[in-house]
Formats: C-alpha cells, structure tokens, sequence
C-alpha cells in the first residue's frame, strides 16, 4: 500500500498567495469563530509580541492540518505523514526551535511530522496605543474548558483576595456551551479578585462542496490551547501559563498495549510540556518566555475534586462539570447527556468524585458494571480492571513516554499508585451495587 503523505499549506489570509501544486491551502477562515472573536481580535489589555503570534499561528495550522488529514487513508489506519508550511515573522528561529517542536507533535499526535517555516510578508494590523497599565494586566492565565480539573484550579484562584485578574482562556465543547457558561458563573460566584475569560471556538469547517471528510481524533487540540493561553499571557506580561490536569490523566498511562503512544491523550504529559517549553524559550525574545506549568501535576481526580469543595465549590456544580470523552449528546440520535459513564475519563471522573463524596450524582448515559450491558460496550472497564490487577512499576511509568530530565519519578509513581487505590475503590464500590444477570 502507497504511504499517503498530506501536503497543507498555511496562508496569511484567505486571499493570499497560492499554495504549491498538490498542496492543500488551509487559513484562519477555516475556524467557525465569530468575525469578533477572530485571532487579532481578542480581548487582551495588550498587542502580543511577534513570536507569540508566531506560535498563535503555529498551533492553529497544526490543529487544521491534523483535522484534514485523515487517519483512514495511512498504511495502518492511523500514522500519518503530514507536511505543513507555516509563515512566521522570524523563521530562523523557529528553525532552531523544529526539532522540539517536532517532538511535541509526534508525542501528541503519533504522526510523522515535517514543518517547514517561510517568512510572513504581511504582519498583523495593531490598532490604536493601548494605555493599560501593568497593575491592569491580568496576573494569573490558566485554561478553563468547563471540566473538573480546570474548574478545580479556577476555584481555588479565584477565591484568593488578589487586586489582579485571573484570566481563564475557553475553547468552546460543541453542544455544551451552555455547560461551560454555568461553570463559569459559578466560579465567579466565589471571586475575590477580578476573573476575565476569553473564549474561542476549536470547530474547523471543510471547504463547501470539496467532500472532504474530517479526521475525528484531534490529537493535537492540547497545542492549540496552551499556544492559545501562552498568547494571552505575553500580550498581559504573565510568566507563567497553568494548564491544570490531574496527575493520573496527565501522564495517562495506556490500559493496555493497543492503547500505547498518542492512541492515549498525552496533551498534558511532562514530556509535551518539556519540549512545549523548549520551544517556547527558543523563539521567544530574551526574558520574555513564558513557562507552561501543570499545577495539578501530584494530585489524583480525588484531591482534585476535594481541593475544589474546600475552595467553595459546591458538589453539584462539580458534578455539572464536563469529563467525557465521547459525551453522548454529540452522536446521532444519542440521549442529552454530557457524559457516557464507559470511558476511561468518565471512570477517572467517578471515582474522583467517590473518593472526595461518598456518591456521584452525575446522570451517566450507562454503568459500565450493568450486567444486561453488551461486552462490546464494557472494554475500558474490563481493561481498566486488568490493569489494577497488573504490578505497576517505575518502568512502566517510562515505556509509553520518556519523561523530562528534571523529573522526580518517584512523586509520579505515587500519584499514580493513589489514582490506582481510587479506581480500585470505584470497582469495590460497584461491585455492591452491581445486580446479578438473571440466568
């Protein structure tokens, strides 16, 4: 079988120059985004500098590309061979920075990647002098997607007594906009400082009438976010930019050998993080980088879930949080839930709340320990079971994703041990509620 190799090229704009043949033109208009809402229109108390708008631009056609490019024509239904050009205003340094970016891509997605830069010839339109002061910047950006874990970090900063803001950056889960606006409000409802958001779409349209199908996996939406919060941080002169995600589904170690490399999530891994930061410090100016951190890099989704209600949150607004990762209200003819109950987040999610609770309310589309429930449907369980009852040791903490020099393993191990104690908790817990199938 022919190894299909996908070519996309980046434009400035909509009507700028022609791509190559063969190669497939992809732009910002692409984004189902609101003509207010656009990349140089957002609103930051500040213009971003240029390496930032670089990495901006960076991100948002790596996450185009890996949506054009379809899992199901490469040679085993899932590694591809992607070739994206990208302009940026200063390609030599974003030369220097390939090969960390390259392992940023490859440990996210799986794919092989080969990103070419060529200068940008038309440079952003700054309007008006901005007359903010620094004491008007925010002082904390963090991403906020509506789940638990981000939920669990903007609770805690927004009720710390700060005159600055804490600035939370959005992207939009198609179908649960209203889901995310409710979480929120209820973070502002514990503010004791001022808390901004900033709220993007991730939705990317194919050209009418092309019958071009979208690839579904969107292994890359990680880098679009962080690159998208780290944007707003060095337009607002913020150090460091949060990306809270519990220590278990961080490092989210595969269940099983099919579930290996980028076939589980690694957009919050230390590894990406490592090389996100390299890249960053690479093509930024001297003493402007900012620093990508996991504040929740040691904490399994029980303490996360217990380090929420202490900030003031209530336990059902963390139980209105979003966690699925294949919420049945997006599939055709599916029940209005935000949550399966089979999958590996929503069996973390369970037992996080378990753990912190006593109980989980969360109305789930099924219980994966349902007897009358087809094996099709109770894979993760049953893997996630095989795990617990395999040995977890310090190399398996390395065999799927190497981890950063600086790394204190041990701390990694734990939390992971502490995630296993919860699910395990979780498994007991079902099996008493469980009814037997008749026979």
């Amino acid at each position: 079988m022919t190894e299909a190799h996908t070519r996309l090229f980046w434009l400035s704009r909509p009507d700028a120059e022609a791509p190559p043949m063969h190669w497939q033109p992809l732009h910002d208009a692409m984004y189902w985004e609101r003509p207010s809402r656009g990349p140089d229109r957002r609103p930051l108390f500040a213009p971003a500098p240029d390496w930032a708008d670089d990495l901006q631009r960076v991100a948002r056609a790596v996450f185009a590309a890996d949506r054009y490019a379809r899992r199901a024509k490469s040679f085993d239904h899932w590694t591809r061979r992607i070739t994206l050009s990208v302009p940026v205003v200063r390609p030599e340094r974003w030369d220097r920075a390939l090969a960390s970016l390259t392992a940023v891509l490859e440990t996210v997605t799986g794919d092989l990647w080969e990103v070419v830069f060529r200068p940008l010839h038309r440079k952003s339109v700054r309007e008006g002098p901005l007359t903010f002061t620094d004491e008007d910047y925010a002082h904390d950006v963090a991403l906020f997607s509506g789940g638990l874990d981000s939920l669990g970090w903007a609770a805690q900063q927004a009720a710390l007594p700060f005159p600055r803001a804490l600035l939370l950056v959005t992207f939009e889960e198609r179908n649960f906009e209203t889901l995310q606006d409710q979480v929120y409000e209820a973070v502002r409802g514990l503010r004791r400082r001022p808390v901004r958001r900033l709220t993007q779409s991730q939705t990317v349209r194919k050209p009418r009438g092309s019958g071009i199908e979208l690839e579904l996996t969107t292994r890359s939406r990680g880098l679009l976010y962080a690159a998208t919060a780290v944007h707003a941080a060095a337009a607002e002169h913020v150090p460091v930019v949060h990306l809270p995600e519990n220590g278990q589904l961080a490092l989210n170690p595969p269940l099983s050998a099919a579930r290996a490399g980028a076939c589980s999530t690694r957009s919050v891994h230390p590894w990406t993080l490592h090389h996100l930061n390299r890249v960053i410090s690479e093509v930024a100016e001297p003493g402007s980088a900012i620093r990508v951190e996991n504040p929740f890099a040691t904490l399994t989704k029980g303490d996360v879930c217990a380090a929420a209600h202490d900030a003031g949150m209530p336990q059902r607004v963390l139980e209105a949080t979003l966690s699925c990762g294949a919420p049945p209200d997006r599939r055709p003819a599916g029940p209005a839930l935000a949550h399966c109950g089979l999958c590996y987040p929503c069996l973390v999610r369970r037992s996080g709340l378990l753990h912190a609770f006593g109980e989980d309310r969360t109305p789930y589309a099924a219980d994966p320990w349902d007897p009358d429930l087809p094996a099709s449907r109770t894979g993760n369980w049953q893997a996630l079971q095989r795990w617990l009852d395999t040995e977890w040791s310090m190399l398996d903490l390395v065999a799927d994703a190497p981890l950063p020099p600086d790394t204190q393993p041990a701390s990694l191990m734990e939390v992971v041990e502490r995630g296993r104690e919860e699910l395990r908790a979780l498994i007991a817990w079902a099996g008493k509620r469980a009814p037997r199938k008749a026979s």
